[in-house]
C-alpha cells in the first residue's frame, strides 16, 4: 500500500508546477505581448538509494518553451506602440546587465531619456541602450531603425538613433526566465544575445500585440488538473481506509 500512497503523493507534487504555469497564464490574459508556453511534459523517473528497486516517481520533464504564436493585434496608432511581425523578439537588458527577450511593444521615453517599454525594461539596440534627445518626436520603421525629429522643424530629416535589437527565433528555443523575460533555452547564449534566425525581422508600429493566450483553453485545463488532484487525494484516503481494515484482520481475537 506504501507503494501506491507514495505514487499518488508523488504526482499531485508534480502537477503543481503544471498548475502555477496555467494559473501564471490565466493572469496575463490582457498582457501585452504575453506569450503562453507549451506543454510540460510528465516522465517516470527512478529514484535511486537503499532499497528494492522498485520506486519510481512520476516527475516533470521542464520544457518551458515560449509559443510564439502572435497574438490578437490591437491598433492604437501611437508612435511608440510596435508589434513584432511572425516570431521577431526584442532585446532589452536586465538589471543585472543580462540580455533578455520580450515580445512587449508598447514603447516610452523614460525619465533618464532611454527607450524601455512600460514593464521597465530598457531597450537594447545594436550598439546598446537608445538614448532620445529631449522634445523630439520618436518614429520607428519596419526595420527597427528609431528616428527622432525636432516638431518645430518639420521639414529637416530625421536623425537616426539607433537600431532595436530585433532577432528572429524561428529557429532558437526559447524559455522564460523568472521575471518573465525570455531567454535562449541552449546553455551557451543564456542571459546573452543569440544568431538571428533565417527569417527577416520586422515590426509594425502604432500596434500592439495582445496575449496569445485562449483564455476558455487554459480554464478547461485548470479544471481538468484541479479534478485529477481530487482524484489522486481520494486515492491516498481510500490507500489508508483499506490498510487499516487488513489491520484490522490481523489483530488476534
Amino acid at each position: 500500500m506504501d507503494k501506491l500512497a507514495y505514487t499518488a503523493l508523488s504526482a499531485m507534487q508534480s502537477q503543481s508546477v503544471v498548475r502555477a504555469a496555467i494559473t501564471n497564464a490565466l493572469a496575463n490574459v490582457s498582457t501585452v505581448g504575453f506569450k503562453d508556453s507549451f506543454q510540460i511534459a510528465s516522465s517516470a523517473v527512478k529514484i535511486d538509494g537503499p532499497g528494492h528497486d522498485s520506486r519510481f516517481q512520476p516527475g516533470l520533464t521542464i520544457k518551458d518553451v515560449i509559443n510564439l504564436t502572435p497574438g490578437t493585434p490591437i491598433s492604437t496608432g501611437r508612435a511608440l506602440d510596435i508589434t513584432m511581425n511572425d516570431q521577431t523578439v526584442l532585446g532589452v537588458q536586465t538589471p543585472e546587465g543580462e540580455v533578455a527577450f520580450t515580445r512587449r511593444g508598447d514603447l516610452r521615453v523614460s525619465a533618464t531619456g532611454v527607450l524601455e517599454n512600460a514593464g521597465g525594461e530598457l531597450l537594447m539596440g545594436e550598439g546598446g541602450p537608445i538614448t532620445v534627445p529631449a522634445g523630439n518626436l520618436i518614429t520607428i520603421s519596419p526595420d527597427g531603425t528609431v528616428f527622432s525629429q525636432l516638431p518645430t522643424e518639420p521639414d529637416t530629416d530625421a536623425i537616426a538613433l539607433g537600431q532595436l535589437m530585433l532577432r528572429d527565433a524561428s529557429t532558437t528555443e526559447l524559455v522564460r526566465r523568472r521575471d518573465g523575460l525570455f531567454e535562449p533555452r541552449a546553455a551557451a547564449f543564456k542571459g546573452q544575445d543569440f544568431p538571428t534566425g533565417p527569417k527577416p525581422v520586422s515590426i509594425s508600429s502604432g500596434v500592439l500585440e495582445g496575449s496569445n493566450v485562449n483564455p476558455i483553453e487554459t480554464m478547461v485545463k485548470m479544471l481538468d488538473f484541479s479534478r485529477q488532484f481530487e482524484m489522486q487525494l481520494k486515492l491516498v484516503k481510500e490507500t489508508q481506509s483499506i490498510d487499516e481494515a487488513g489491520s484490522t484482520m490481523m489483530r488476534l481475537p
